[in-house]
């Protein structure tokens, strides 16, 4: 498989370099997850509920499976209010340390996948370190669909899972339910990668183009500090947008690399222009 960036950096990749990744995920089977929490932070929140279902575009859903735990800690109220779930729900539920041995050989195979990975991914490697265990699982093998999601569908207000299941009319239960999240999330993962098996490479890198990527991302991209790339690209006046939460600028992706490309080629002709020296 392709090795593929840190879910962090996978936006500084060249659409080219995305769409070669992307293609093999496609044939990999896929194990989706999604956990409810007590918090929003893996060192001070535990899970109260998992679920993983476990497929791949060629066969479909093959597991899946879902169970309320018991996290011998008060869940808020405003949790409640969010999920459901409520004390008297888990009191009965398995232990953490029951729950996650029996969840360790599903998680440890396939391309680990969640809508926001990032989140889930940590929570879980969080659970396992407080039952003394280390979980980690390679980059190549870490699918976040929020990734996929800016690429093919830059244009959407909003690629909130709930929003998304709303936008395609998934077949899902309530959101923030594990069982119901995790089913949304396959049914986003399998229209999307269906997507990149099917359509051809220059409708897939124009939609790539579309994505709006961050300025640490587009000097990333174009090997220089943000500064200097945002001056570049100022100079360029390019299309910018500010982002909503914290109001830092935002490219095209197609404008950046554009530029980068731009830039490749100035360097081979620089290259090419120097006189031959014997050594």
């Amino acid at each position: 498989m392709v090795s593929a960036a840190t879910y962090s950096g996978q936006s500084a990749l060249l659409s080219t370099e995305l769409l070669a990744y992307y293609r093999q995920l496609s044939q990999s089977s896929l194990t989706v997850i999604d956990v409810e929490t007590t918090g929003s932070l893996a060192h001070n929140a535990r899970v109260i509920e998992i679920s993983v279902l476990q497929g791949s575009l060629a066969e479909g859903i093959m597991h899946q499976q879902a169970t309320l735990i018991n996290p011998g800690i008060k869940i808020p109220r405003q949790i409640t209010r969010l999920t459901g779930i409520t004390e008297d729900m888990v009191s009965p539920a398995p232990s953490p340390a029951q729950t996650w041995a029996e969840y360790l050989p599903l998680l440890k195979t396939g391309v680990l996948t969640a809508h926001n990975l990032e989140f889930d991914y940590g929570f879980v490697k969080a659970e396992y370190q407080r039952q003394g265990d280390f979980f980690s699982r390679p980059s190549r093998y870490r699918f976040c669909t929020v990734m996929l999601s800016r690429l093919l569908l830059a244009d959407l207000p909003s690629r909130s899972l709930p929003n998304l299941v709303a936008h395609f009319g998934f077949p899902v239960g309530t959101s923030h339910r594990a069982e119901a999240d995790t089913l949304a999330c396959w049914y986003l993962a399998e229209l999307l990668l269906k997507r990149i098996q099917d359509e051809p490479d220059e409708t897939l890198l124009k939609q790539f183009g579309r994505q709006w990527i961050r300025l640490k991302d587009a000097a990333a991209m174009l090997r220089c500090p943000k500064k200097a790339a945002f001056d570049l690209l100022k100079a360029r006046d390019i299309d910018v947008k500010l982002s909503r939460r914290r109001q830092t600028p935002l490219y095209r992706r197609q404008d950046v690399e554009t530029i980068f490309w731009e830039q490749q080629g100035q360097q081979l002709s620089l290259l090419q222009d120097e006189p031959f020296c014997d050594r």
